[in-house]
């Protein structure tokens, strides 16, 4: 999680233009809009949530992997929690 305010600040604002294309999507699906804006739609939605995990994964990364480890097991512990986070990012 982000815990610079400013780092904070942005993720937060990706999350409500997130919710946004989120509440026009359903407003679609409840109008009975064709398939090809509403696939669009969910393209959309996709893209901007793998940008908020990036966004939110590159935080992480610098907090974590910003100072050295404290010994060999918190770097080993580090590189554990990371590759499973890719692995389960690139699902």
């Amino acid at each position: 999680m982000p815990h610079s305010p400013e780092e904070k600040k942005k993720v937060l604002a990706r999350v409500k233009r997130i919710r946004g294309q989120c509440d026009a999507l359903e407003r679609a699906l409840q109008a009975g809009a064709d398939c090809g804006p509403v696939l669009q739609q969910i393209a959309a939605i996709r893209g901007a949530v793998n940008g908020l995990m990036s966004q939110v994964m590159e935080a992480h990364l610098r907090e974590e992997f910003g100072q050295p480890a404290r010994s060999e097991a918190q770097r080993a512990a580090r590189v554990t929690e990371m590759s499973s986070l890719i692995r389960s990012y690139l699902k």
